[in-house]
């Protein structure tokens, strides 16, 4: 309702000596024209005006009609279109007596006066002079106001932007129908999940259905099948096409188009497009059509939207279909599909394939026909877990030609691996396939051999897959197809790229990018995504960022979705790995939700999530991303993601001190490695796995293991490897440092450290370099450990009485015997030893300050105490310092802030106890500590709290 017209009203109530308002409401079913006029009575009430009621057409419903008037009254006339002639003429002479002070509110359905456009009657009302008269139309819902009560009914998750489409679509937006449907979706089992299917299938609810239907039955038999023609074509429709559709011919149509405009039962919903007012009524009304009849509708159906342009196939093909004609419906589906994917609409092809090839009675011809062109959509665009099924059971058809079985198993494959991360079957279905294909002489043969040559996979290894590659190029030279050459050519740069071939970045440039052949395209496309992807595990990140662009442009513009999907994925490892992290947790989450039926689509986005969480001291949520939340096995990620993910969750363990586990995970994450034999994979795990030898006392493997990492890589250009190689080889010299007790070990180690933290500041690399940083700190105060004087145990109770907090230079939990224990997060232990240069001790101490500063820096919570915790055991008491401990009865101690951020963060006392140098029973204290200080109730409550 307009606001100047409410306006009116309330000024006319609120002063008895105002000009009487007679406001007209005009609305049709379904409206809320009752619901305003409840509204309106709820108006402020002043003790001088009544509110009175007339329902008309309603036995008793008027007020009497005696005096009423003869004082400030707001009158609320309600359907005047059901009131007959007396009645109407009784209200004609209460509105014209209206008093001072007195407002009238009179709702009508326009398309059920018996005077089109007078509400009160064919007989024309003399208004008062007096009388301010008032007109106001009430509209349907946006979706905005429809998106409002579905979250009222269904809450917040009812409320995607598909649902509330699909809502708005089907309703009209009209409030009645809103509130029914919605009813029916809230009591519907399983729970509503907010998809548009959901809203199609909840069906029509009773209201607006027996409206439709009294209004369609009203009509005479030689009008009603326009009604039905316009439930058939389900949707706006021109008059020709309603008339053409109900078989009536031009006069009898056009007449009964008028009658049916007329009872209401249609409507017009634009200019000349006819309709029902409520969509989702089309259904009940198509119900009640004899079958034979019906199906002659949707023959006609078909013919008249064959003629629109351009040709809405998939429709086409549902009314042959319903008319019984079943080879028109399959060709009408075969160019749908072909359609959609020629505009890029991949997904809207493989759904509507999926569903024609799972019905029962297709032809072995049919399937021959429509199962290739699913299967190129699928790999070309977002899979489906029922594209997987269906072409499962189709390549098992031994009707099938040999060459269609081919393709299609060619395609299953590649879903398989690529999309699903069913390696090891998936390998299997294209070895046949590239077989299969080579008997018929398939150009498709390269395409199959072409897969084999993709490295990522588990299992084979770096020659078999150069094996592939030459058979691969063999087989598309013979057939001389470009754009075979060129998905040859997208895997070769694969290949070469991933174990940093010298001639890499020449097939890169051979890419055909300008070609005008969408086929040759998107393989080009697919090509610069892979390579940038290899230059991210490369560490080559000054080029990652034109090969996306220029790879993400080309396949958005020749219509390749997945390839864009695996592009944003690399971007997101980029992120990570140059430090990009602000927002970066939450992109993650964004992706994958985006791409929550592709969970393998979205693995990268899962561990740079779980990287992030290990950073932040997030522990338990560390190891669920790690894990794909269990949506994807981690056994079956790519080789260098799997890698690093087994890295991230080494580390873990050995924070956790749980070295034999970590040595476990360590030999078996290094096998998958050394079996595949592309080596700069080993990367993100070679670190953290040769820590876990050797501190689990196999030095003997963690040294083959360094060997193995330096042999591999040769002299091959790969900047992240060769850095992780120095990591590595100064992780060993550490630990071996420490186990023979020679600080002149632990400071060589230290510049080992020192060279890798250049390292990853030239590619840059701001974490690894940060913990490379602390890694050369840490074995300089290892050295100079000899002159720390023992300290006290503070897990006595008597310690810790006043604030918790220890004096400075005390290890804080770490008695002698314990000199020697973890530093958490590197694992690796501080030995005492001789004192070392002065100067280097500053100089590491001051490493350390910078390194967990870059750490703060970060968001790298997790690190940058640890390393605060480890200057805290070194750094010599500030000058001024009174002896003792320092008072923060009111405040948290800064102890007690490290330890409550960590605990908020989810880590147990003992992981907090190995992170800080503390005893387990200190950081209980610390813990209560910061509780009582805070009022937190619980440890989660204490995150809140600080």
């Amino acid at each position: 309702m307009c606001g100047s017209a409410l306006r009116s009203l309330a000024r006319a109530l609120a002063d008895r000596d105002a000009e009487p308002v007679l406001l007209f409401v005009e609305g049709s079913a379904g409206l809320g024209k009752s619901h305003l006029l409840r509204e309106l009575a709820g108006l402020p009430r002043t003790p001088e005006v009544a509110r009175l009621w007339w329902r008309c057409g309603v036995d008793g419903g008027q007020p009497e009609e005696d005096g009423f008037w003869r004082e400030p009254t707001l009158l609320l006339v309600d359907d005047v279109h059901r009131a007959g002639e007396d009645e109407l003429r009784r209200l004609r002479r209460v509105l014209a007596g209206l008093e001072p002070g007195s407002a009238a509110a009179v709702t009508y359905r326009p398309e059920e006066l018996s005077a089109p456009g007078l509400p009160l009657g064919g007989s024309a009302m003399t208004y008062p002079f007096r009388l301010t008269v008032l007109g106001d139309r009430l509209a349907p819902w946006g979706e905005e106001r429809v998106r409002q009560a579905a979250a009222q009914v269904l809450g917040e998750s009812g409320c995607t932007a598909e649902a509330v489409g699909a809502l708005h679509e089907r309703t009209g937006g009209v409030p009645r129908a809103v509130v029914d449907l919605l009813a029916l979706l809230r009591e519907q089992r399983p729970a509503f999940t907010g998809t548009a299917a959901e809203v199609a299938a909840a069906g029509v609810p009773a209201r607006p259905a027996e409206l439709a239907l009294s209004r369609t039955h009203t009509l005479s038999s030689a009008h009603r099948p326009l009604v039905w023609a316009a439930a058939v074509l389900d949707g706006p429709a021109a008059r020709d096409e309603l008339i053409a559709v109900s078989g009536l011919g031009a006069v009898p149509g056009s007449d009964a188009l008028l009658r049916a405009l007329e009872s209401a039962a249609l409507a017009e919903l634009g200019e000349g497009r006819y309709g029902f007012a409520v969509p989702l009524v089309a259904s009940a009304v198509r119900a009640t059509v004899p079958g034979p009849v019906r199906q002659d509708l949707h023959r006609r159906a078909a013919a008249a939207l064959s003629r629109r342009q351009p040709v809405a196939w998939a429709a086409v093909g549902e009314h042959h279909r319903a008319a019984g004609e079943y080879r028109r419906w399959l060709r009408a589906v075969e160019k749908a599909a072909e359609s959609a994917a020629a505009s890029g609409r991949h997904q809207e092809a493989i759904t509507l394939l999926e569903r024609t090839l799972a019905a029962p009675g297709i032809s072995p011809q049919a399937r021959a026909r429509l199962a290739p062109l699913l299967a190129r959509n699928a790999v070309t665009g977002l899979r489906s877990d029922q594209t997987v099924e269906v072409l499962a059971q189709i390549v098992q058809d031994a009707a099938l030609p040999p060459a269609v079985r081919g393709e299609l198993r060619l395609d299953l494959g590649l879903m398989l691996s690529n999309q699903m991360g069913r390696f090891a079957e998936g390998w299997r279905v294209l070895e046949i396939a590239a077989a299969e294909l080579r008997e018929v002489r398939s150009v498709l043969a390269a395409r199959a051999m072409a897969a084999l040559v993709t490295p990522y996979w588990p299992g084979a290894s770096l020659d078999v897959h150069r094996g592939w590659l030459i058979k691969a190029m063999a087989a598309a030279d013979d057939n001389g197809d470009e754009a075979m050459r060129t998905a040859v050519l997208a895997n070769h740069v694969g290949l070469a790229m991933s174990w940093a071939d010298p001639e890499a970045w020449d097939l890169v440039r051979r890419l055909p990018v300008k070609s005008t052949d969408p086929a040759c395209a998107r393989q080009a496309a697919r090509g610069l995504c892979n390579a940038a992807d290899s230059a991210v595990w490369l560490g080559f990140y000054g080029r990652v960022d034109g090969l996306l662009t220029e790879g993400r442009k080309l396949a958005a513009r020749s219509g390749s979705p997945y390839t864009e999907h695996s592009a944003s994925g690399t971007r997101l490892l980029q992120e990570w790995w140059t430090g990009q992290w602000l927002g970066l947790a939450a992109r993650c989450e964004e992706f994958i939700a985006d791409t929550a039926d592709m969970p393998f689509l979205s693995s990268d986005a899962y561990v740079v999530r779980g990287l992030l969480a290990v950073a932040q001291g997030d522990w338990a949520e560390a190891r669920s991303w790690l894990s794909q939340r269990g949506t994807f096995g981690t056994e079956n990620l790519p080789v260098p993601l799997g890698a690093t993910a087994a890295g991230a969750v080494i580390r873990l363990t050995l924070a956790r001190q749980e070295v034999a586990a970590a040595a476990e995970q360590a030999r078996a994450a290094w096998a998958v490695v050394a079996e595949k034999g592309v080596w700069p994979w080993a990367a993100e795990l070679a670190p953290w796995a040769v820590e876990a030898l050797a501190r689990a006392g196999d030095t003997a493997a963690a040294h083959a293991m360094v060997r193995d990492f330096a042999q591999g890589l040769g002299e091959r250009d790969a900047p992240a490897a060769r850095a992780a190689l120095v990591w590595s080889r100064a992780v060993l010299a550490e630990s071996e440092a420490l186990a023979q007790g020679r600080p002149g070990g632990l400071l060589a180690a230290a510049e080992s450290y020192r060279k890798a933290a250049a390292a990853y500041a030239e590619l840059p690399r701001p974490y690894s370099q940060a913990l490379t940083t602390e890694g050369a700190g840490r074995c300089v105060l290892a050295a100079d450990a000899a002159d720390a004087s023992d300290p006290a145990d503070p897990s006595d109770p008597s310690e810790e009485a006043e604030a918790g907090e220890p004096r400075e230079g005390e290890a804080g939990g770490a008695g002698e015997g314990e000199l020697r224990a973890v530093v958490a997060g590197q694992g690796t232990a501080a030995s005492a030893a001789p004192a070392s240069d002065p100067t280097a001790t500053a100089s590491a101490i001051a490493e350390l300050e910078t390194c967990a500063q870059h750490f703060t820096d970060l968001g790298a919570v997790w690190d940058a105490t640890r390393a605060r915790a480890l200057l805290r055991t070194r750094q010599p008491a500030k000058k001024g310092r009174p002896p003792g401990r320092p008072s923060h009865s009111d405040q948290l101690s800064p102890r007690e802030a490290e330890v409550a951020q960590l605990a908020s963060s989810g880590l147990t006392n003992r992981e907090i106890a190995a992170t800080l140098h503390l005893s387990p029973r200190t950081v209980e204290q610390h813990i209560a500590g910061a509780m009582r200080k805070t009022g937190a109730l619980s440890r989660r409550d204490l995150a809140h709290r600080l």
